[in-house]
């Protein structure tokens, strides 16, 4: 995949979802995004009237992350995971937990670069193929198509402040 700003998703087994997308930036500005508290709520936002107004990064092996979202009227979403595996700048290994409804996920984050563009290849592990289906229909791809858009613009401000 070399097009930047075009985002794949495949479900290569029962279990998982697959999601390439490549980015204008090198591949140690992207892992910064993903993994500074300072930056994340500035892109990890979903649909247009939500903030993160609380981004916890205990960025070290066994060390816990906790995001919070809050949208214009008042509801709040949260997620939370554990950093099972960090090797900066290529790659993450983290827990993801929506709360009672949802099941945990382990999710892994590849980062490759060739010629100043990075190529995000991140898995999500699903315990069972009932809630990988769940998710995918809960609108979770339309969801990250806007995140990484955002990311995208993000990483494009940061290169040009530098």
């Amino acid at each position: 995949m070399s097009d930047a700003g075009k985002m794949l998703v495949t479900t290569p087994s029962d279990r998982e979802v697959v999601v390439t997308r490549v980015f204008n930036a090198p591949r140690s500005l992207v892992f910064e995004a993903w993994t500074n508290p300072k930056y994340v709520p500035q892109w990890m936002l979903g649909p247009e009237g939500w903030t993160m107004p609380v981004c916890e990064i205990d960025l070290r092996a066994g060390g816990a992350w906790h995001f919070v979202w809050r949208q214009t009227s008042g509801t709040e979403m949260e997620m939370r995971g554990v950093y099972r595996e960090i090797t900066p700048p290529d790659r993450l290994v983290t827990t993801e937990s929506w709360g009672a409804d949802w099941p945990e996920t382990v999710n892994t984050i590849v980062l490759r670069e060739e010629n100043g563009k990075t190529t995000m290849t991140l898995t999500i592990l699903y315990p069972s193929k009932e809630a990988r289906e769940n998710a995918l229909k809960a609108g979770m791809k339309e969801g990250m198509e806007m995140t990484f858009d955002r990311l995208e613009k993000h990483l494009l401000a940061s290169q040009s402040a530098r």
